[in-house]
C-alpha cells in the first residue's frame, strides 16, 4: 500500500480499493479511503492537518477515559474486593506504591494501542515502536524532569529492583525481535515475569514494613515530610458535586430525579470554572464533548463518598446505555449488528432487556441510599471505559498508519513518536506534578514501575490474543533498523542510569536531569536520521 504516493494523483482512489493490503482491520472510519478517495488530491495539505487535529483529540479521549472513568472503577473493584493496597493501589505513606496501580491506570492506553497494533502484522512496528519509544521517553525525559523539578535521594532496593526486571524484559523482547516471532510459551512467560514482578513488590514491601515496625519510614535529605492526608491531589470525579465540601448545603434537602441527573451530567464546575485561567478553560471546553459522552454511557463508584457516587436516575441509564456502548463498540460494532435468526439486531435484544433492568432498579432502588449491589456498577464502569479506550486505541493505530503511507514513514518510527508522545503525556504531567508537589521519589517509581507494565503485560497480552489453536505464534519481523537503535538506546539508557545512580549515593539532582533529557535528544536525532536512510546499519 506504500506504493500509492507512487501513482499518477488520478489512480489513487482505485489503487486503494483495489489492493487488500490497504484495507483497515477494524474501526470506524477508513481513513485511507477518505485521504485518497473523499478528498481531490489538492486538498491532500487539508485532508492531513484534519487527520492530525483527530489524532490529538484521539489522545485527549484517551486520557480523559483513563484518568476520570478507568482508574477511579479500578480503585472501587479493589476496595470491594478488600485487596492489600500494594496489590491494587497506591498508598501516599510508600515508596513503592507507583509500581502498581498508578502503572495500571497510566499503562491503559498504551496496552490497548499495543493490543490493536498486534491485531494486525502490518501494524505490529506500531506497538514495538510505542513501548520502547515510551520506554525511553519516560526513563529519560521524565525520569529526568523530576530530577530538575526536585532534586532527591532516590530508593535504593526499589529503584534497583524496577532497572532490573526492565532489563530483563528488554533482553527478552530483544530475543523475541532477533527470532522474528514469539510464541504461546513466550507470551505467558510475559506475563508469569509481570506477576512475578508484582509479587517481589509485595514481598519487599512487607519486609520493609517489618523492619522499620510498621511505622512511617524517615525521609531523606532532600525529601519533605509526606502529610497524612491528601489534600494536594484533585479529585477525579467531573461533576460539580466533586470539587469541595464548601458547595454543600449546611442542611440536607431532597432532591428530583430530574435535578440529580442534570448536576450529575454536568463536567464544568463553574466556581472553578471562573478561577481558572484561559488556557485551562479553552483545554476544558475540548474535553466537555468527552466527558460528556462518557458520563452518559460509564458509571463511577466513589469508595470515599458516603452515597459511593450512587445518581439513581443516572445510574439506571447506565444499565442501558453501557451494554450498548459494549456490543456497539466491540469489533466495530459486528456483533451489535449481527440479526438474530436474520431477523432481530443484537443491539435491539440488549436495548430491551437493558431497559427492564433498568426500570426495575430505578423503581427498587431511592435517590438517597445506594443498593447493597452499587459495587456492581464499578465492574460495569470498568467496562464499558475499557471499550472506551479499544475503540480509541483502534482508530489511533489506524490513523498512524494512514500518516505512515501518506508520509512514506515506517510504522516503527511512528510509534517511537507520536504514538510513544501521546501515550506518556499523562505520565509526564502526573509525574512531575507529583514531584513539584513534593514527592519526587513517588514519581520516579511510577517511572519504572508503567513501564514494565507496558512492555510485559502489552506484548504478552498483545501477542497471546492473538495467537490460535491452529497458529500458537505470532510473527514479529522488524520493519526497519529502527527496531535495532530504538532497542540498544533503550537498555543502554537503562545501563546509564543502573551505574550512574548508585554512584551518586541515590541523589538524583539537575546534573543527573540534563544528561538523561540530552541522552534522549542525541537518540531522537540517530533515530530520525536513520529513518531518512542518512545513517545506514548493516
Amino acid at each position: 500500500c506504500w506504493e500509492v504516493r507512487k501513482h499518477n494523483s488520478s489512480e489513487w482512489c482505485h489503487f486503494i480499493r483495489s489492493n487488500p493490503d490497504c484495507r483497515l482491520d477494524g474501526g470506524f472510519l477508513d481513513y485511507l479511503d477518505g485521504v485518497f478517495c473523499v478528498f481531490p488530491p489538492r486538498l491532500l495539505p487539508l485532508a492531513v492537518t484534519l487527520y492530525a487535529l483527530w489524532l490529538l483529540y484521539l489522545f485527549v479521549i484517551l486520557g480523559v477515559t483513563a484518568e476520570k472513568f478507568f482508574c477511579p472503577n479500578l480503585s472501587a473493584i479493589s476496595t470491594n474486593l478488600r485487596l492489600s493496597h500494594n496489590v491494587a493501589v497506591f498508598s501516599l505513606t510508600s515508596p513503592l506504591h507507583g509500581v502498581t496501580f498508578l502503572a495500571f491506570g497510566n499503562g491503559a492506553p498504551d496496552v490497548f494501542s499495543a493490543v490493536v497494533a498486534f491485531s494486525d502484522p502490518r501494524t505490529a512496528g506500531l506497538a514495538i515502536g510505542a513501548i520502547f519509544g515510551a520506554g525511553v521517553f519516560v526513563t529519560t525525559v521524565v525520569a529526568g524532569g523530576i530530577a530538575l523539578v526536585k532534586p532527591f535521594t532516590a530508593a535504593s532496593r526499589p529503584f534497583l529492583r524496577d532497572v532490573i526486571f526492565y532489563m530483563v524484559a528488554i533482553f527478552l523482547t530483544f530475543v523475541v525481535l532477533y527470532m522474528g516471532r514469539i510464541r504461546l510459551g513466550e507470551a505467558l512467560g510475559y506475563l508469569g515475569l509481570y506477576v512475578f514482578y508484582v509479587l517481589t513488590v509485595v514481598l519487599c514491601t512487607w519486609i520493609h514494613r517489618r523492619q522499620r515496625g510498621d511505622g512511617l519510614a524517615p525521609p531523606g535529605p532532600w525529601e519533605p515530610e509526606m502529610p497524612t492526608d491528601v489534600e494536594e491531589l484533585e479529585p477525579s470525579g467531573t461533576n460539580s458535586g466533586d470539587y469541595g465540601e464548601e458547595y454543600r448545603p449546611l442542611l440536607p434537602s431532597q432532591e428530583t430525579s430530574l435535578r440529580i441527573l442534570s448536576t450529575a451530567l454536568s463536567p464544568l464546575d463553574y466556581r472553578r470554572w471562573r478561577r481558572k485561567p484561559w488556557y485551562w478553560r479553552l483545554f476544558k471546553a475540548f474535553k466537555v464533548p468527552v466527558e460528556l459522552v462518557l458520563l452518559l454511557t460509564v458509571p463511577i463508584v466513589d469508595p470515599d463518598k458516603d452515597d459511593l457516587n450512587w445518581k439513581r436516575p443516572l445510574n439506571c441509564l447506565h444499565i442501558l446505555t453501557s451494554p450498548l456502548l459494549c456490543v456497539l463498540t466491540l469489533k466495530s460494532g459486528a456483533y451489535g449488528l449481527y440479526q438474530i435468526q436474520g431477523i432481530f439486531p443484537v443491539w435491539a435484544l440488549v436495548t430491551l432487556v437493558a431497559s427492564a433492568l433498568a426500570l426495575i432498579i430505578f423503581i427498587t432502588t431511592s435517590n438517597e441510599e445506594p443498593p447493597k449491589y452499587h459495587c456492581v456498577f464499578a465492574f460495569l464502569g470498568f467496562l464499558a471505559s475499557a471499550m472506551w479506550i479499544n475503540a480509541a486505541a483502534t482508530e489511533l493505530v489506524n490513523i498512524l498508519r494512514t500518516l505512515g503511507i501518506i508520509f512514506q514513514l515506517s510504522n516503527t518510527v511512528l510509534g517511537l513518536t507520536l504514538l510513544a508522545w501521546g501515550n506518556s503525556i499523562g505520565d509526564t504531567f502526573s509525574d512531575l506534578t507529583m514531584a513539584r508537589q513534593g514527592y519526587p521519589r513517588m514519581a520516579f517509581s511510577a517511572c519504572f514501575g508503567g513501564i514494565i507494565f507496558n512492555i510485559l503485560v502489552g506484548v504478552g497480552l498483545g501477542c497471546l490474543l492473538q495467537m490460535t489453536s491452529s497458529q500458537p505464534l505470532v510473527k514479529l519481523e522488524p520493519d526497519s533498523p529502527l527496531v535495532w537503535v530504538l532497542a540498544g538506546a533503550l537498555g543502554l539508557s537503562l545501563v546509564f542510569s543502573f551505574v550512574t545512580v548508585p554512584a551518586q549515593c541515590f541523589q538524583l539532582g539537575r546534573a543527573y536531569g540534563v544528561c538523561l533529557i540530552t541522552y534522549y535528544l542525541v537518540f531522537l536525532c540517530v533515530a530520525l536520521l536513520t529513518e531518512f536512510r542518512v545513517i545506514h546499519f548493516s
